[in-house]
């Protein structure tokens, strides 16, 4: 077993089963990595080694000096809105990437197939760094599981169904190992990734806990004022070139820093022209941020100007130091509440994903009430069975392009759909079991016609086996299908014995009938020979040559059964040929009349001559019919001069049919001579 698929068996066979649970679960176990939540936790419990330095140097009434002069009254309040923007900036505080993650493109992957989730996840690691991607890798993760997890319950079934045992069930594909090599990858890579940050945020905490003493010890300094001032500035800048820190420090570290900044500005009263200027470089720089952060407050893009304003909140409070004491709350407030706006906003933005999450549920309990539908339709055949195995398909589809559902209902929806996909696969394989017990016994049935027609492939006995052929042939076709498997193969055993047979049997019967075969050939000439015949001017040494035509044609005798159509072609050219002839239509008709007599005439059989009579005798009664009813419009026009135009006109009508009675009884005539 390769090193994938133990992966696969570790990751994939035990633990997608406690998938079940929910789809975005995590399931696949990694014993050797650890998580990111339990480096973090490891990063924090060592940092806390660190900042010993920190406590040791402040006493706790000095801490709560921090927290009450750091801000104003009411920048100290808790409010919700500045809360959030301090915990974004504290997480962004131990990992500079933090930018490049939120650039990062949202993508729904509940929509993807698992290639399509794989080739995300491939993408995720060749193009950003690992640090960025853990949020979007745990979606892919839960949503490869979840449909892997699916496609699992679906192929036990199926093996199960095929009298497998449960137990030896076992099941991978190439998309599994494939996923299960890059997340290995991703672990790999983030663990590395992590253990190299734990230790620079331990140490850049430490750099930056060692500033806050520098700074606290220029209090202490018998110099000249510009130069503390200048270390002091020296001292600012190293502090924001310190880099991450551990984000459980991160608030207490900045506040403290911040309170002896103040109190270095306080001791910079002796002074005051560089307290004020720094003063008045802090309060115009934001006031550009507060004007900068009412301008969010307008765009309509809450996700953008959140992250803005977090910027906004950072440059704040990491890169500008105080303002004067009159200044303070004033400007707090007013930044305060551009951020409140935006929080707001944001708050309100969620609020209709929530609500667009409530109608994809809504959605979503349809697709399973239209999969249960399904199930309950009763499907007794292959081609129903295969209507509704696309209409599942059809239905799963639209499940994962529906969108998200509220957290809170997520596992309850996807185990609803799980259940419904799962009895429908079960009532499929139900119904294709049975099939194949059905296929197994055409099966058997055609291996015996297999049997019969090889048996017989090699008789002499034509006039017996031909039917016996025949019947195994007519008998095959009612059969039914068989496994697919193997019908292709007996298919071809049983054409070629029956091939072979028919083949013998028609070799010998056109030896036997050659003579039948030379007549055909003979006629095909004749036939070649009347349509190249060029007419003269005389009809009546034409008619002779077309008369000598079909005699000739009569006197080669019969052909094959399956050439007899030649006739039909022979006679048609015949007719071709008298039609272009110049003399008076009802004699030429006669003589067409007479050439078709000398191919119906047959001694030995007389039912051509039998139908042509009786198409005669009928058409005898239908023009008898027609003059009758002719005559019979007369007696209405007996006030009406004989000059009458519309008299004239029946009268000629009445006179064409009974010629062509005449031509009909004269044909009748001809009939009956040929039976004497």
């Amino acid at each position: 077993m390769s090193e994938n698929d133990n992966l696969q068996e570790a990751d994939g066979k035990k633990e997608v089963e406690s998938q079940e649970t929910t789809p975005t679960q995590e399931t696949t176990t990694e014993v050797e990595a650890k998580t990111e939540t339990e480096v973090e936790q490891d990063v924090n419990t060592q940092s806390e080694e660190v900042v010993h330095t920190e406590e040791t140097v402040e006493t706790n009434s000095e801490t709560e000096q921090v927290e009450a002069e750091e801000k104003p009254e009411a920048e100290n309040t808790s409010e919700d809105h500045v809360d959030e923007i301090e915990a974004s900036n504290a997480e962004d505080a131990e990992d500079e990437s933090n930018a490049e993650r939120h650039e990062l493109e949202d993508k729904d992957y509940h929509a993807m197939t698992m290639d399509q989730l794989v080739t995300e996840f491939n993408k995720l690691l060749k193009h950003h760094k690992i640090q960025t991607i853990s949020k979007h890798v745990n979606e892919i993760k839960g949503e490869f599981n979840a449909k892997f997890s699916e496609l699992l319950d679906e192929k036990k079934e199926e093996f199960v169904a095929d009298g497998g045992n449960e137990i030896d069930f076992y099941y991978t594909n190439d998309q599994k190992k494939l996923f299960n090599s890059l997340y290995k990858e991703y672990k790999q890579s983030i663990n590395a990734y992590y253990k190299d940050r734990e230790q620079n945020l331990k140490q850049n905490l430490e750099n930056r806990l060692a500033i806050i003493e520098e700074i606290k010890g220029l209090l202490t300094v018998e110099e000249n004022m510009g130069t503390t001032y200048k270390t002091f500035k020296e001292l600012q800048e190293k502090w924001r070139n310190a880099g991450p820190i551990p984000r459980d420090k991160y608030n207490n570290a900045w506040n403290t820093y911040h309170h002896h900044v103040e109190r270095f500005y306080d001791f910079l009263h002796l002074n005051n022209d560089l307290r004020d200027m720094d003063f008045k470089h802090n309060y115009d720089q934001k006031l550009k941020i507060i004007e900068r952060a009412e301008e969010l407050a307008k765009d309509e893009n809450t996700n953008r100007s959140f992250r803005e304003l977090q910027v906004l909140h950072k440059l704040w409070k990491e890169e500008l130091g105080p303002v004067g004491k009159e200044h303070r709350e004033e400007i707090w407030e007013r930044f305060s509440k551009a951020t409140k706006t935006i929080h707001d906003k944001r708050q309100a933005y969620y609020a209709d994903m929530d609500k667009a999450h409530e109608k994809n549920l809504e959605r979503k309990e349809e697709i399973i009430a239209q999969i249960n539908a399904v199930n309950e339709d009763s499907a007794n055949s292959h081609s129903a069975w295969q209507k509704k195995i696309k209409t599942i398909e059809k239905l799963r589809e639209d499940f994962f392009n529906a969108g998200k559902v509220p957290i809170k209902v997520n596992e309850a929806t996807w185990t609803k759909f799980k259940d419904a996909v799962r009895t429908f696969n079960r009532s499929k394989n139900h119904f294709y079991k049975d099939l194949k017990k059905d296929q197994y016994e055409n099966l058997k049935k055609k291996k015996e016609l297999i049997k019969i027609a090889e048996d017989n492939k090699d008789s002499e006995d034509f006039k017996t086996v031909t039917p016996l052929m025949k019947k195994i042939q007519s008998d095959w076709k009612k059969i039914g299908h068989v496994p697919r498997r193997d019908s292709d193969k007996i298919w071809k055993q049983f054409k070629a014995a029956c091939n072979h047979y028919f083949d013998r049997m028609h070799k010998e019967r056109k030896a036997k009938d050659q003579h039948l075969y030379d007549a055909f050939d003979k006629k095909v000439k004749l036939l070649d020979d009347l349509k190249a015949l060029e007419l003269t001017d005389d009809p009546k040494a034409d008619i002779k040559t077309l008369q000598d035509k079909i005699s000739e044609w009569k006197d080669i005798g019969y052909v094959p059964q399956n050439k007899r159509y030649i006739d039909g072609k022979f006679y048609k050219a015949i007719d071709d040929a008298f039609d272009k002839l110049k003399m008076d239509k009802s004699k030429l008709e006669m003589i067409k009349f007479d050439s078709k007599l000398e191919n119906l005439a047959n001694p030995d059989d007389t039912r051509l001559l039998d139908n042509e009579q009786n198409f005669i005798r009928k058409k005898i009664s239908e023009v008898q019919g027609e003059i009758t009813q002719l005559e019979n419009n007369l007696q209405f026009f007996s006030n009406v001069d004989s000059d009458n135009p519309l008299v004239k006109d029946v009268h000629k009508n009445i006179a064409n049919h009974k010629k062509q009675l005449d031509t009909w009884k004269a044909k009748l005539t001809k009939v009956r001579g040929k039976y004497s």
